[in-house]
């Protein structure tokens, strides 16, 4: 049985019940004491998002846990964990990786280590066990090939500029996946971290042109051909082009001049109702099936290394060699400061163009 010390998993500061403090000694104390509470509910981790789906229908079928999900934003996450406090609705969430950090910096979330913790690589995971990227994410493309209006399929962020579709990235000001758009478009024109100004001003551009779409890139908006070129991650553009009527009309990739390698970290409200089935849910994300669970929802397992996937599965992911001009996040304190400032910066500056 292996053991799991409170030392390393609880804060000093967080008060907790001795109940859920003794479902942290081991795994099966843990699984009875979700059992226990019944349900874990979710924010920010619906059916179709990354095959949350199927880890939701294990632990119904494995310990009995009824789930509801209200998707929402990232930001919108950490605000509803601070809003209700005590009146807490959501157990977990799942929000991108510049997030964690502003979760546990407003105090809002508490830790759990996996068992698989030694697994998780250090550059994608809290010391103290508040959070830990469970999958990675790149910027790509989805392109509805019928939509295209006489342009070619775009490859790279250049031909945005000069193609004749629009372009769709969704809302900058609160979802982690546009945000990280932003400065994926950047790293392609020279920016980083601390400077996102290259993408600033071909989105500026594209809005100038009357290309950039409010449209957010989501399966119901691509089913209505609202979404001409999308700016998703790489495993929500595969799933959803999965999911279309004629597939085939699509076109997954990562842009050749550049993109951004990131992720999405669970985090564990601080007030839940179902603490122990929120934990439960964390180390089941980050065993072996949980992991699969991920990559046949298109997206790439942080324990990649540790894993053999199916072969059916590893076909759903994009090819290797794509991956050779993508870049992770080399400086997340600069990063979370740019991406507080971006909101404004995008509205004082792209959206103004809008036509």
């Amino acid at each position: 049985m292996k053991q799991l010390f409170l030392a390393s998993l609880l804060g000093s500061t967080i008060a907790m019940c001795t109940a859920a403090m003794a479902a942290d000694t081991d795994l099966k104390t843990l699984e009875a004491a979700a059992k226990a509470e019944g349900a874990v509910n979710s924010v920010g981790m619906p059916d179709d998002w990354a095959n949350w789906k199927g880890t939701w229908d294990d632990l119904a079928k494995l310990y009995g846990l009824k789930h509801i999900d209200t998707d929402m934003s990232s930001a919108q996450e950490i605000a509803k964990f601070a809003a209700e406090k005590d009146n807490a609705s959501a157990d977990i969430g799942d929000v991108g990786a510049a997030f964690g950090p502003i979760a546990v910096k407003q105090g809002v979330v508490q830790p759990y280590k996996p068992s698989t913790w030694e697994q998780v690589p250090a550059w994608a995971k809290d010391k103290d066990g508040n959070w830990a990227l469970a999958y990675t994410g790149t910027i790509a493309f989805i392109v509805n090939k019928k939509l295209l209006h006489g342009s070619e399929v775009p490859t790279k962020w250049a031909d945005l500029k000069t193609g004749k579709y629009k372009v769709s990235i969704g809302d900058v000001s609160t979802a982690a996946q546009a945000a990280n758009g932003v400065l994926a478009a950047a790293l392609a024109n020279g920016g980083d971290e601390k400077n996102v100004q290259p993408a600033l001003l071909m989105f500026a551009d594209i809005a100038k042109q009357g290309r950039l779409s409010m449209a957010n890139p989501t399966i119901a908006t691509m089913e209505k051909g609202e979404v001409e070129v999308g700016v998703v991650w790489d495993f929500n553009g595969l799933s959803y082009k999965a999911k279309m009527a004629n597939p085939d009309d699509y076109v997954v990739l990562i842009p050749s001049d550049g993109s951004v390698i990131s992720g999405y970290t669970t985090i564990i409200n601080k007030y839940a109702k179902h603490p122990n089935a929120a934990k439960l849910a964390r180390e089941y994300i980050f065993s072996d099936a949980g992991q699969i669970n991920l990559a046949k929802g298109n997206a790439r397992p942080i324990r990649a290394e540790h894993l053999k996937l199916p072969e059916e599965v590893q076909a759903k992911l994009l090819p290797n060699e794509q991956y050779k001009g993508v870049t992770p996040i080399k400086d997340a304190d600069a990063w979370e400061k740019t991406s507080k400032a971006l909101p404004q910066k995008w509205q004082e500056e792209v959206i103004i163009n809008m036509q």
